[in-house]
C-alpha cells in the first residue's frame, strides 16, 4: 500500500470527526460548518481549499532520510524517501503552513504539516516531482480545476462501451477505476499507462494490459493501443517481455501467459482498432514473443512449460503444488491461438509464406497438445521433471476451451460437461478457480477458489466459440451482476460474492465493460 499522509480536520487544536463526500473530481471532508476540499488539477498537482478549519497532513511513517525543508516563507519541500521515493512541494496561495518535523541527525522523526486558513479561508497547492521542482501554472481557481476534472471524466466515461441500463452505475465505476489509474509517461513507462491499481499493485502486468486494449479499443483507441504496446517497449533480444513495469521498475523474474494473440484476434473481429499500420507495428514483436515461448521454454518435446505459477497468471493454482517446470494445456492453447493470429496478420500484410508457416506450426502444436495432455475425459498438467500427471481440480485445466471449434467435438463436449457439472465450479456468481468439492478449495484461497475476471472472460469467450451460447450468456450475466453488486475487486468469494484483496482493480473494470457490452447484442 502507498498511503503517504493521514488527513485530519483541525479546529482550535482539536481533531474534528468528519464525513466524506467523493466525486471523480473532488474529495470533501466536512464537519460542523468546516470543510476541506481536494482536487487533482493534474496528475502531479493537488489543489486544496479550506473553509472554517485547518487540514493536517500527518505522514503515515517516517524512516531514513525523510525530511521537510523550508523552501520559502509560504512553501515547504517534503522528501518522501521511505515510502514512495518522491518529493512534494507544499505551498500556500492563501493561508499559512505550520510544520512539526523535529530533526534527528539525518531525518525528521515525524512529519506533520498543518494547512491553516486565514480569515476562515485557505488555498494550497501540492506539486509532486522527482528531481528539481519547477514552478507550475496556478492562476486558475479551485473551482476551475474541479470543473476541468469533471468535464474530462464525463468525456472519458461517455465514450465507453454501452451496457444494459441496469449496469449504468457499475459502468461509471468501471470508468472511474480505469481513468483514475491512468498515469503519464515517465521513466520506464515510455507511453501513458493504466496501472493494475493505485493501491497495492502499482504496475502494468503483461497480461492485464491486453484486457484494457480490448475494452477501450473503440472508446479510446490511442490509449488502447498504448496499453498493448507498453510491455513490448521493453522486449529483449530473445523476444521475451517483462512480467511487470512501472515508472521505477522493470521486473523480469517471471512472465505472463501469451494471451496476446487471442486478445488481438477478438479486437480485430469486434472493433476498428487494428488497421494495417497497427498490424504491421505489432507483427514482428508478437512473432518474437511467440517464438520465445516455443524456443526458450521448450524442455525438448515441443510443448512449452511454465517455470512458476506467476508465469501462468495463476500464481498459487494447485497445478503448481509440485515443483515446476510444469507443462499445462492452457499455455499450449494460448500459443495455438497466437500462431493462428500471426497467420491471419501475415496474410493481411501480404506475407503469404509466413502465414503458411505460422498455420503449420499452430496445427502441429495443437496435435502435440491433444496427444500429451488429453486423457479421454479431461486435460491434465504434467510435471516436466518426470512426465507425471498432476492430480488437481483447478479451473485452469478448462482454459483450453478458449480454442473453441479448434478442439475436436468429443473434447469440447467432455470439457463442457466437466465445467458445468453441478457442485464443481459454477456458483451463483460465476466460476470458482478450484472445484468446490476439492480438498484444496479455500474461500480466500487466491487462485484456489475465488472467482477471477480473466478466466471468466476466457471461458465465456471459449464457450461462445464452442457454440454454447446460452451457457456463455448465463455466466456473463452472473459475472456482471456480481461486479454491479460487489464492485471492482481483484477477485470474489465464489459462494458469497464478497470482494477480496484490492477493491479498485482495473482488469476487473475492463473485463466487466467487455462482458456487459456483449449483453447489449446477444
Amino acid at each position: 500500500m502507498q498511503e503517504l499522509f493521514e488527513l485530519r480536520l483541525i479546529r482550535a487544536g482539536e481533531s474534528l470527526p468528519f464525513t466524506l463526500d467523493a466525486t471523480p473530481a473532488r474529495l470533501s471532508l466536512a464537519a460542523d460548518g468546516a470543510r476541506a476540499e481536494i482536487c487533482f488539477a493534474s496528475p502531479d498537482q493537488v489543489r486544496i481549499r479550506l473553509t472554517g478549519a485547518a487540514l493536517q497532513l500527518r505522514m503515515v511513517a517516517t524512516g531514513a532520510y525523510d525530511m521537510v525543508i523550508a523552501d520559502a516563507p509560504d512553501r515547504w519541500q517534503v522528501v518522501c524517501n521511505t515510502l514512495v521515493e518522491t518529493k512534494l512541494m507544499v505551498a500556500a496561495r492563501a493561508g499559512r503552513i505550520v510544520v512539526d518535523a523535529p530533526w534527528e541527525a539525518e531525518r525528521c522523526s515525524r512529519i506533520v504539516l498543518e494547512l491553516q486558513p486565514e480569515g476562515g479561508v485557505g488555498e494550497f497547492v501540492i506539486d509532486e516531482y522527482v528531481g528539481t521542482w519547477v514552478p507550475s501554472e496556478r492562476a486558475v481557481s479551485f473551482d476551475t480545476c474541479v470543473n476541468h476534472a469533471s468535464t474530462e471524466f464525463a468525456a472519458w466515461v461517455n465514450a465507453l462501451p454501452a451496457v444494459p441500463a441496469e449496469y449504468a452505475e457499475a459502468r461509471e465505476l468501471a470508468g472511474y477505476v480505469l481513468w483514475s489509474c491512468g498515469v503519464a509517461a515517465h521513466e520506464h513507462l515510455p507511453r501513458p499507462g493504466i496501472l493494475a491499481s493505485k493501491n497495492g499493485m502499482i504496475g502494468v502486468w503483461s497480461w492485464d494490459h491486453c484486457f484494457h486494449t480490448w475494452a477501450l479499443a473503440d472508446a479510446h483507441p490511442e490509449q488502447a493501443w498504448d496499453q498493448f504496446l507498453l510491455p513490448f517497449d521493453h522486449q529483449d533480444a530473445s523476444g521475451a517481455i517483462p512480467d511487470l513495469i512501472n515508472d521505477r521498475l522493470v521486473s523480469w523474474s517471471f512472465c505472463k501467459p501469451p494471451v496476446h494473440g487471442w486478445i488481438l484476434r477478438r479486437v480485430l473481429q469486434n472493433t476498428s482498432l487494428l488497421n494495417e499500420t497497427r498490424l504491421a507495428e505489432i507483427y514482428g514483436p508478437l512473432g518474437a514473443w511467440t517464438t520465445w515461448w516455443l524456443t526458450h521454454r521448450d524442455p525438448g518435446d515441443g510443448l512449452p512449460a511454465y517455470h512458476h505459477g506467476n508465469d501462468s497468471g495463476w500464481d498459487n493454482s494447485t497445478i503448481f503444488a509440485v515443483r515446476p517446470p510444469i507443462q499445462s494445456p492452457d499455455l499450449a492453447a494460448y500459443l495455438v491461438l497466437q500462431l493462428d493470429f500471426l497467420a491471419e496478420a501475415a496474410r493481411r500484410l501480404g506475407r503469404d509464406a509466413d502465414a503458411e508457416s505460422w498455420s503449420t506450426r499452430a496445427d502441429e502444436l495443437l496435435a502435440r497438445m491433444l496427444a500429451r495432455f488429453w486423457r479421454g475425459d479431461r486435460f491434465v498438467a504434467i510435471r516436466t521433471s518426470d512426465g507425471a500427471d498432476i492430480d488437481c481440480a483447478s479451473l485452469q485445466l478448462y482454459l483450453p476451451l478458449v480454442l473453441g471449434r479448434r478442439l475436436p467435438a468429443g473434447v469440447r463436449a467432455a470439457l463442457i460437461a466437466g465445467l458445468t457439472t453441478p457442485g464443481r465450479f459454477v456458483t451463483e456468481h460465476g466460476l470458482a478457480t478450484e472445484a468446490l468439492n476439492s480438498p484444496h478449495y479455500k474461500d480466500r484461497g487466491y487462485w484456489r477458489g475465488p472467482i477471477w475476471p480473466a478466466p471468466m472472460l476466457i471461458l465465456i469467450d471459449g464457450l461462445s466459440a464452442c457454440g454454447e451460447v446460452d451457457v456463455a450468456a448465463d455466466l456473463r450475466r452472473r459475472f456482471c451482476d456480481l461486479v454491479a453488486r460487489s464492485g471492482m475487486a481483484e477477485n470474489f468469494d465464489a459462494n458469497s460474492g464478497a470482494g477480496y484483496h484490492d477493491f479498485d482493480f482495473t482488469w476487473t473494470a475492463s473485463i466487466f465493460l467487455i462482458l456487459a457490452h456483449a449483453l447489449t447484442h446477444p
